[in-house]
């Protein structure tokens, strides 16, 4: 266990835990999504999204259960090395750190793109690296205002997500659903599903923020749980409302430049009232409000996974280290911004966004194999809160994860390599310094 010096402080409650949970996902509202209807049409990506929603429903109570018993900043990192050993424990915490890194600079990009729309002499890239720098400064100041700040803007952009739908549903035509809806057939389920996990992405990051909760064994469980059913509601309500106005193209292609647009829900708007509408320009600002909430809120999760990485022994020990005085991981987030900012400028969000999923669905598999392991290995081990109808939720999470990362390997098979190869040469550089278990 860390010492003193590097404990984290206990600030959090269950409506700050909600807002993190809503917030750390609700850019997926806003952007990415779209980028799997030329994938899968309205019918491929509505299928993806229906087995995915199952995927997160299942995988989000799974995964309480072990938040609570094992309540860590390392999240899958600390289930995985309890249940299977250090050297699982690495390739989980691998997991969980390439989702959490490379998520953000995908939102980052996309943040660009909405400012962009409202003051158009600005660069996108420049406006991505400057919230890099903003949001991770907020986020070293501390965890509390870090997370009071999380919550307000994710009430923002819940807020923003109804209006949306207040102004599209009225010009909502079925018909709209069904033009062009297989565009590849069946086979274009299976390459929509990580643009439908994108729908979800990052939700588990409430377990990283599990040392600095009080009273995680229950508030973990009603922030989580809530977090899960507003983002059900709002991914069903978003696809509805946005594709049934006018087709899926209407969503992707932007009609100024003719490429897939990172700002679907104002493209939108614009086609119903035009780009100088005020309802346009409010949406464009409110969406600012969805990117940022996850932007700050991932970066928030990443950073206090990479600190147990690095407290543990798995990172450099630099990382592992809690500034004195505000309590954060501060070493942490700067190395995971430098990264970030290195993917951003790659300028391919459609592959930095399938990156992340594999990290995602690594990390599921493995800790659903871990909470098997657990109930097995240490029955004794005090768990506040057990997943209900076990085996079959976390059996049912476990199964759509092992079926979508070979889906999207066999889709993405360079971003496989670059994904596997990363934590291939990772664990021999780590396996080379440091033998596991010590």
């Amino acid at each position: 266990m860390a010492n003193s010096q590097e404990q984290l402080k206990r600030t959090l409650g269950p409506v700050l835990l909600w807002g993190l949970g809503v917030g750390y996902v609700i850019s997926g509202m806003y952007f990415g999504w779209n980028l799997g209807l030329p994938e899968g049409g309205t019918g491929g990506l509505a299928i993806a999204t229906l087995f995915i929603t199952i995927m997160y429903l299942t995988f989000t109570f799974s995964y309480t259960e072990l938040a609570c018993a094992i309540p860590r900043a390392g999240g899958a990192f600390d289930y995985a090395r309890k249940a299977l050993g250090p050297e699982w424990g690495f390739v989980g915490g691998m997991a969980q750190n390439i989702e959490f890194i490379f998520a953000p600079p995908a939102i980052a990009f996309a943040i660009g793109a909405y400012l962009h729309i409202l003051i158009p002499e600005i660069p996108v890239e420049v406006i991505a690296i400057g919230v890099y720098f903003i949001f991770t400064g907020i986020n070293m100041y501390g965890v509390e205002a870090a997370a009071s700040f999380e919550l307000l803007v994710t009430i923002i952009a819940v807020i923003g997500l109804l209006i949306f739908a207040g102004t599209t549903l009225p010009h909502f035509e079925y018909e709209s659903l069904k033009q062009d809806a297989f565009p590849h057939g069946p086979f274009g389920i299976f390459a929509a599903i990580p643009f439908a996990i994108w729908f979800y992405l990052a939700i588990e990051g409430v377990a990283n923020v599990a040392e600095e909760t009080i009273n995680p064994q229950r508030n973990v469980l009603i922030g989580f749980g809530a977090a899960i059913f507003t983002l059900v509601s709002l991914c069903i309500l978003t696809f509805i409302s946005s594709i049934g106005v006018n087709g899926w193209e209407t969503v992707v292609i932007d009609p100024q430049t003719n490429i897939s647009s990172d700002s679907p829900l104002p493209l939108v708007m614009a086609h119903i009232l035009g780009a100088e509408h005020w309802l346009y320009k409010l949406l464009t600002f409110i969406g600012l409000f969805g990117l940022i909430a996850s932007f700050h809120g991932i970066i928030l999760a990443a950073g206090r996974a990479t600190l147990e990485f690095g407290r543990e022994g798995f990172a450099p020990k630099f990382l592992g280290k809690i500034h004195p005085d505000r309590k954060t991981p501060v070493n942490a987030l700067i190395l995971n911004m430098v990264i970030g900012i290195i993917a951003l400028l790659t300028g391919k969000t459609a592959d930095i966004i399938t990156i992340a999923c594999f990290g995602a669905l690594t990390l599921y598999i493995i800790s659903m194999i871990s909470l098997f392991v657990l109930r097995k290995k240490d029955p004794q081990l005090e768990r506040p809160f057990k997943v209900p109808l076990y085996p079959y939720f976390p059996f049912i999470a476990l199964v759509i994860a092992v079926v979508s990362l070979i889906s999207i390997s066999y889709f993405n098979p360079v971003l496989a390599l670059i994904f596997f190869g990363i934590i291939g040469f990772s664990y021999l550089v780590y396996s080379s310094i440091n033998k596991p278990g010590k």
